[in-house]
Parts: structure tokens; sequence; C-alpha cells
């Protein structure tokens, strides 16, 4: 039986969908995929608004604080020197012109005119003024007003000598709309944004215009942003060339314009748009650019200067003008032609613009820290009261004590020394370290670090502990003194060897430098030539713990050794400590507080906090009185005398030198009658030198106090003290006119009773015979 074949199975297509079908899928998914686009973009939008919102409501920039230098006063008779005048107003960004304009000066012969800025302080505008006067002999002569309102007293506004800037190290000089010239605003609308009062944050057609460029070229080479736009990259966004991130760009764009004004958003643009670096700071906003490149304020800008200022904000780094200043002067011109073009300026006054030269300073007229070492104490002292965070925020202004000129000679003199030293043999790793101070208030004036100033690294002012040595010696017989009915300056003490041997068998037998020894001395003798041997003596007998008190009342917190060798100097200081202790002996027993910032103000000029003198006294006056006579004699007789090298002899000054072993250590301490100043020179690596204190630090020492106009120290004389005239070898009261007669202080009570009666010697009944003639 035969098997039928299978039947063909009969192949069925697919019945195509109809129209009607896929309309009835695509559309709801199309719509379903546009609602959830839509609510993800609505939630996007959302997080833009607070984000935008958030930072534009809060605080917008975050301003450094400012530091300045105090202020230059000019009156009949202020003390200055005609390089100190100029080296300050090159400081604040002052320059030589016709004294026509404001920021410069005219100098002829000892002549000057000065055209002021003025400037903001908290106890009052200091207006702007046009002054003559006259520098003759280091005194202002003649000072009077040409323009402005006229005063006995004037000040400059102090320089900016740094800023204490937040992380991101941005800094600006906020600014307002109000503060602009004339031209400003149009110039810049003129060429970045002809339509920024009429669009809502962006700009369609320049956009398509951008996007068709772009694509044509395959990658990013134009843009179409508005100002809101370029405001919303530099606030919010980084500076990627993604669709991402200007699809976020645009859309923030138009939050921000739906939120805030017109006008807010661009005085908002004005102090934030990115102009240049200084460093590794950045430059934002106008206000500071007109500063940083011209030395000027921002509402003193021409025409020329404002069209290359607005002609920089395209490439601020390609059109640097002290680094490209023929691209920079294209761009400029480019600029001028627009404004020509818009009927913003005549053709005229753009040909003059452009015959004029960039009139960009040489150097910023600020950049980073100036002086890195006196901002680091400035920092310190700031830390007892402020936060870090709102010294980098908040754009306070800081008014320190620091004066230039003297900060200037201090920096020559550490330099200029040490590379003499260098030549005489050094390998070049010496270093130095120089603290300056008001002798009566204890401001400090000036202050080194090391051997470039510059350097912001290790402060060895502030930082470098050292072996004091000799600067000990003054504080020892100072506790002795303080004994009159035991020790008076000319007390005989021994300068004879002598050996310690301490409870472990350990032996201390301390020498003269000079290794020899002479006996018994005066006491004021063997301060004035720093004698080892007496030092320690007396040391010993009135108690090594009667010499650390001294120094602990006058504001030393260091722990101090309590062993013999202190007396001798084993105590580590740095050179700001050092300072500090001795501006008690200079004040005659106050401890005296070193400052360094006058007042603080918040940006607005309020005043916030005042750091007014505060001294107390805690020595003895007329103890201490009788140290400063020694100290005196170190300098007329001892081992400071070779001072005078550099100095004129008739300046009475006040020091002491020290050394510690091998020469590792030189220091000086001393003071005039305006200004108290301490040097040290030694190796980082504490290697041993050939220099002694007259031979290291004495020199630094000499050469800046030789720069700086002062007076003699002459010290007022405290009650209960006497001066009487005393026979120098027998220590006996004798008369003026007798041999060996020396003129010496005393506490009252406390001078020799013996007399020596020279009436009868040859040689003062000569003189009296002489005397008697033209009498």
């Amino acid at each position: 039986m035969k098997k039928s074949a299978p039947a063909k199975k009969k192949s069925r297509k697919s019945p195509k969908k109809s129209p009607v079908a896929r309309k009835r899928w695509f559309w709801p998914l199309v719509l379903r995929l546009t609602l959830v686009g839509a609510v993800l973009l609505a939630g996007w939008m959302v997080y833009l608004d607070a984000v935008v919102t958030e930072r534009f409501e809060g605080r917008r920039f975050e301003v450094p604080s400012r530091v300045y230098a105090r202020p230059l006063e000019l009156y009949d008779g202020a003390s200055v020197s005609r390089s100190a005048l100029e080296r300050e107003l090159a400081l604040a960004g002052y320059r030589q012109g016709d004294g026509q304009r404001v920021g410069t000066y005219q100098r002829s012969g000892q002549n000057y005119v000065i055209s002021t800025r003025g400037f903001e302080f908290s106890d009052g505008d200091e207006p702007r003024r046009r002054l003559a006067f006259r520098i003759a002999g280091d005194r202002v002569q003649g000072l009077r007003t040409l323009s402005g309102p006229s005063s006995p007293i004037v000040r400059l506004e102090p320089a900016q000598i740094g800023g204490i800037y937040p992380a991101h190290r941005e800094d600006r000089v906020l600014i307002q709309l109000s503060d602009l010239p004339p031209l400003f605003e149009q110039t810049l609308l003129a060429v970045e944004d002809r339509d920024f009062y009429d669009h809502f944050g962006v700009a369609p057609l320049s956009i398509a215009r951008a996007m068709w460029v772009n694509l044509r070229a395959g990658r990013v080479v134009q843009g179409g942003s508005t100002l809101t736009q370029q405001l919303i990259k530099n606030f919010y966004l980084t500076r990627e060339q993604t669709l991402v991130r200007k699809g976020n760009e645009a859309l923030m764009a138009i939050l921000l314009e739906l939120h805030y004004d017109k006008r807010d958003i661009l005085e908002t643009y004005l102090n934030e748009v990115y102009l240049g670096q200084a460093g590794v700071r950045s430059i934002h906003g106008f206000g500071l650019a007109s500063q940083f490149y011209f030395g000027e304020s921002l509402a003193d800008l021409r025409a020329h200067q404002v069209a290359l200022l607005v002609g920089m904000v395209k490439g601020p780094s390609y059109y640097n003008p002290r680094r490209h200043p023929e691209r920079a002067r294209q761009r400029r011109n480019l600029v001028l032609d627009v404004l020509v073009q818009q009927g913003l300026l005549s053709e005229e006054a753009a040909a003059d613009a452009k015959a004029r030269p960039l009139g960009v300073t040489s150097k910023p007229s600020f950049s980073e820290n100036r002086y890195p070492a006196y901002i680091d104490l400035v920092r310190r002292h700031l830390a007892r009261d402020y936060r870090d965070e709102d010294l980098q925020s908040e754009g306070l202004r800081i008014f320190t004590t620091l004066d230039p000129a003297i900060q200037d000679s201090a920096e020559r003199s550490v330099r200029e020394t040490l590379k003499e030293l260098d030549g005489r043999g050094g390998d070049g790793k010496l270093e130095s370290a120089m603290v300056v101070t008001n002798r009566n208030s204890g401001e400090v004036l000036a202050l080194v670090g090391g051997r470039d100033p510059r350097f912001a690294g290790f402060n060895r002012a502030l930082d470098a502990r050292r072996p004091i040595g000799s600067l000990i010696k003054p504080f020892v017989y100072l506790a002795a003194l303080q004994q009159p009915e035991r020790y008076t300056l000319i007390s005989p003490v021994q300068d004879k060897s002598f050996a310690l041997v301490f409870d472990d068998g350990q032996r201390w037998e301390p020498r003269n430098y000079d290794r020899k020894e002479r006996g018994e001395v005066p006491l004021h003798l063997a301060l004035s030539r720093s004698y080892n041997l007496p030092t320690v003596r007396v040391g010993l007998d009135v108690g090594v713990d009667s010499v650390t008190d001294i120094l602990q009342d006058l504001g030393v917190t260091e722990s101090i050794s309590q062993y013999p060798s202190m007396l001798l100097g084993a105590v580590s200081m740095t050179p700001v400590t050092v300072a500090q202790t001795y501006q008690g002996l200079a004040t005659g027993g106050f401890n005296t507080p070193l400052r360094t910032i006058r007042q603080v103000t918040d940006a607005g000029g309020e005043a916030l906090s005042r750091y007014n003198l505060a001294v107390d006294q805690v020595l003895d006056p007329a103890a201490t009185h009788l140290v400063q006579y020694a100290m005196q004699e170190t300098m007329q007789e001892g081992t400071g005398r070779s001072a005078y090298r550099w100095l004129p002899r008739e300046l009475t000054l006040a020091g002491k030198t020290g050394t510690t072993d091998d020469g590792r250590d030189s220091w000086f301490a001393g003071f005039s009658g305006d200004l108290l100043a301490v040097s040290w020179v030694g190796r980082d690596d504490n290697g041993a030198t050939s220099l002694t204190g007259a031979s290291g630090a004495l020199p630094v020492w000499s050469e800046f106090m030789s720069q700086v106009p002062q007076h003699g120290f002459q010290p007022v004389v405290p009650d209960g003290v006497q001066y009487h005239w005393v026979n120098a070898e027998t220590g006996a009261l004798t008369a003026e006119s007798c041999d060996n007669a020396r003129l010496i202080p005393f506490i009252a009570g406390s001078e020799p009773e013996r007399q020596d009666d020279c009436a009868g010697s040859l040689s003062n009944r000569l003189r009296g015979w002489f005397e008697g003639l033209f009498q």
C-alpha cells in the first residue's frame, strides 16, 4: 500500500502592519520618551536653578584680604630721603610723569609735584590732591597743596605689600558699575555682546552661526556665547569644550536671566572675567586688571587703555601686553575700529588713541607677596583673632607697620654684606636674618628671613632658633644691678678661670674668647668688653633663675635651660624673640610686645580691630638705665666700636655682640634713638664659620643703620639715678678735672663713699690756672 506523499506546507508571510497599526505603538512611545525627557529636563533644570541661585544669592566672590604697608605721611619737617620717597611711590604704583595725571609725580632736582589718588581710611577719606614740596637734608620742606583740600599733614595711599589668598588663588578688586570710566560699558558690549540688553541669556542666531562653523571645521573653533554665558562658564563651570557643558551653560544662562536684573549680571561679569596671571595667582575682574597692567584705578582709564583691557577678554595670555605687545596693540586698535563703526568714537579720537603707547607698566603694580617673611609674621599675629577662611575670603584690609624704605635698606644690607663676606673666602652658604622695630613702640618696621628676601620658604627671622651667645650678658648684669647694695657699674668682678664639677662628675670650665685673664675688672668693663669669666661668676652669684625670670618677664615663652652654661648664651632664640627681649632694654624696662598690625577693617573700611600700644613696666628702670650705659660704652669703646666705620661718631648707639662656639652663630642687637635692629649670620646646617658677632652680624647691622636717617640714643635718666664722677682705676668719687675721671650713673645711695682728691696734682693746678685766665 503506497503511502501518500506528505502535503506541502504553504509558506505564509506575516501580514504587513498598516500605518494605523504603527501609529498605535510609535507615537505613544515617542510621547512616553518625551514625557520622561521632559521630567528629566525639568528635574535637571530644578537642580541647575538651585546651583545658580545658591551661589549668586550668597557670597559671590571669595575676596582675599589685602595687606598694606604703613602710609607715608608728608608734612613740613617729615624725615624722608628722595630715594626713599621714590621707592615708596613706585611701590604704590606711581609713575614718573607730569604730575598732572592722578598717580603720577614729577621731579626737578629737589622739587616734587605729586598727584595723589586718595584713599579710604577707617578714620575718614584721604581725598585726591596735587602736592608740591622739596626734599632737602632728608626733610620735607615747603609742602603746599596745588589742588584739592589743603592740609598740613597728607597721607599717601599705603602700598599694598601682599594678600592672604583663598586656596584657588583667585584675586580681584571688587568694583561697581558706577566705577566704570566713560565708554567702558559701551566698548565691552560692542565687542563681546551687542544684544546684551535684548536677549534672554542666549543668542540663538549667534549659537547657530557658531555651530555651523564648528561642524564644518570638525572641532570647536568659534563661540556664540553671550556675556551671561561667559559669566556662567567662569562662575560655575569648567573650561572644557563639550556639547554637554555648552548645553548646561545655555540652560543656566537662561535661568540666571530669569532671576536677576541685567545690571546685576553685568556687574558680576565685570568682577569675574579672567584677565591674566601673576605667578600662581589669577587676575579676575577689570578692577584688579586695571591696577595690574596700568597701575591705575579703573575709573581713571582713558580710551586706549579701555580698548586694550576689553580686547584682552578674548585671550588674556595670547594678548598679554607685557609678553606680546604687538599682538596687544593690533587687538587694541581693532577694538578702537569697532567703536568707530558703532558710532561710539570719532575717527579723530580713535586715531589719537591708536597713536598712543600701550601705557602698560614694566612690572605689575603688585604681584605675589612682596615681603613673604614679613607677611608670615603678620599672618601669625592675625591668627590670634581671625580664622584662615575669613582672611582668605572676606576682603579684609590689614594695615601693617611695615616701612618700605626701612625694609628696602634691611634687605640691601643683608644682601650686600653677605656678598662681601662670601668674597672674603666664604662658600656662599652663609645666611642671615634681620628684624627692625621702632625703639619706643615695638612696631616691626622691617623683617628679612634670608639672603633672598623674595623666597617664601624657611623664615629664619621667625623659625631659626639658635644659641644667642653673649647677647644674654646684659640680662645677667641687669639681674645683678637690680641689687644696688651689692653691685654697681664699678663693682670689681673677677676675670679669673674656675671650674664647676656637677653631681654626675662632668666638669665645666668656662673661658674668655681670647683665652686671657685680667684679674679684677669693673663690672661695666666686663660687659662692654664681653668677658665670659666675670659674667658667669656674677650670674652664679645672683642665680640662674633670676636671669631666667627677667627673660620671661620680657616675653620669652620658650623653655630656658637652668644650667650655668645659659649664662654664656646656651639659650636658643629666634631673631624675633631676641628683638622682643632687647625691646625691654631699649624702652627702659617695659615689656613691649612686637606689633605688625595697626588696624584691620572690613571691605567697606569699617574698623574691626585696633592693635594699640600695650606696655608693662617689668624691669627696674634704674637698673635698666645702668645697663644702657654699659651698652653705649660697648659701642664707643668695646666690642661694637667697629660700627663707626660705617656710622658718624656723633650718632650715639647702644648694642651688644654675640658669638657662639666655632662662630656658628654671629649676632648683633642694638638701638639708636629711633630704631632697634637685630641681625644674625650663620649657616643653615649649623656649620662652623670664622665669624664673630663683630665681624659677621655687626657689619650687616651697621650697613643698615648707615642708610636710615635717625637720631642718636639719649636715654631719659629715671628717678633714683644720679651721675657721679669717679676715678676709673680706684673707683672713688673724684672731680671732673681729675685724671682718669669718668662720669658714671649710680642708683641713689650706691655711689662710692670714698673720695679721691686730686686738687694738689700738677696737671690739675695747671688746668685750673689756664681756666682762670678766661673767667
